[in-house]
């Protein structure tokens, strides 16, 4: 017998045999939990999503995250009437096709923020062109004139992503805390009638695309009863609306948990799904007994308010990572009725908290730290789950 020969094949034989075997081993759960992300995690849960800036949308270590963790993506922004649409003769389309492209390169779901919002419009949309009269300045426009603005504007930016972006909010921000109709622009020019119109002109632009109402504060009483009178509004006229969104700039005490369990389980009695839309959780204390999302208001900064600019202490980050796990453990509770959970950033650094309600103060109310490193709150999120 040739030994040499017998070796040879031995050899090669052998490798083959443990590299098969090793094929088959358990993965280590370090090594699982450094390859997946928090998508692979809810799948089978609800969506997972990022509000983004446009300069994540290329290549660099912020893209490698959104890739890695999320499965549904809303332009921050960009999409806002005043940054799409700033000229009556004017749209700039370019993040909105680059969402579009992350789409089918990523199997993305993409959400379309925001069709119709009194903040963040453009100038022209409710004020005629400039005369020099100062009394004929402060005038707005007519309803018939702003009918025709909403409809090319709706018709030209949905008709244009027809069959390619998933979700559209409609109407943003329509409510004040008592649940009554704000008073903005789009009310004062056309009534209650503004926001049907809105959907109903969406709904021909792309039938297929899920439409969406969307607010802050939506799990307080008052103002969450207001939404659902807006839902069966639409419902009894037969216009298409299918979810609201409940935009979750939270705190570490706020709101209860009984409280966003019974928005969740009222909202799903209308038929419509629940989508949690701007998630993230601020760690500083509040200059208000009740938090809000309106950005027109402000506060000064002082040591008080901004107690955390060299870092975030490890107490704290357990209160962060506790509050998330209680949040978690009630959506995944629920998720036969949530359809999707989007925080409203990236990581810490980006995020608006840092500048809301009181200018330059450092906040860390996301999943991500400043170096796109996962929090304690991240790992207390994935736990949640039953992988």
């Amino acid at each position: 017998m040739d030994f040499k020969k017998t070796i040879y094949i031995i050899l090669p034989l052998t490798a083959l045999v443990l590299l098969s075997a090793a094929l088959f081993l358990p993965v280590d759960d370090d090594a699982r939990k450094e390859q997946e992300g928090l998508k692979d995690y809810f799948d089978g849960y609800y969506r997972i999503g990022a509000a983004v800036p446009s300069r994540f949308l290329r290549d660099g270590s912020e893209l490698d995250l959104i890739k890695k963790h999320f499965n549904s993506l809303t332009s921050e922004n960009d999409m806002k009437w005043m940054n799409i649409h700033p000229r009556r003769d004017q749209y700039n389309f370019e993040v909105a096709d680059r969402l579009v492209e992350l789409k089918k390169e990523m199997d993305l779901f993409v959400v379309g923020h925001t069709l119709v919002w009194h903040s963040q419009l453009a100038p022209w949309v409710l004020k005629p062109e400039p005369v020099g009269d100062p009394a004929k300045d402060t005038l707005m426009v007519d309803r018939e004139t702003l009918r025709t603005y909403m409809k090319d504007h709706i018709e030209t930016i949905v008709g244009r992503y027809k069959g390619q972006i998933d979700g559209w909010d409609v109407v943003n921000e329509a409510l004040n805390e008592d649940g009554t109709l704000r008073e903005s622009g789009f009310l004062k020019v056309m009534g209650a009638e503004y926001i049907p119109f809105a959907f109903q002109t969406a709904a021909k632009a792309d039938p297929e695309a899920e439409l969406y109402y969307n607010d802050y504060n939506l799990v307080n009483a008052e103002k969450r009863d207001g939404a659902i009178r807006i839902v069966r509004k639409l419902q009894s006229q037969g216009i298409k609306i299918d979810g609201v969104g409940v935009q979750a700039h939270w705190e570490l005490n706020y709101p209860p948990i009984s409280e966003i369990e019974e928005a969740i389980e009222k909202y799903a009695a209308t038929g419509v799904k629940v989508m949690f839309t701007e998630l993230d959780v601020s760690v500083l204390p509040s200059p208000w007994r009740m938090p809000t999302a309106d950005v027109s208001t402000s506060f000064g900064n002082n040591e008080r308010m901004n107690p955390y600019t060299d870092g975030l202490p490890d107490s704290v980050q357990e209160q962060l990572a506790q509050r998330y796990r209680e949040i978690f453990e009630l959506f995944n509770k629920h998720r036969d009725k949530i359809s999707r959970v989007t925080f409203w950033g990236l990581h810490d650094g980006v995020s608006w908290k840092n500048g809301f309600p009181i200018r330059g103060r450092t906040d860390y109310p996301l999943l991500f730290d400043r170096q796109l490193q996962p929090k304690p709150a991240y790992h207390a999120v994935i736990e949640t789950t039953e992988k």
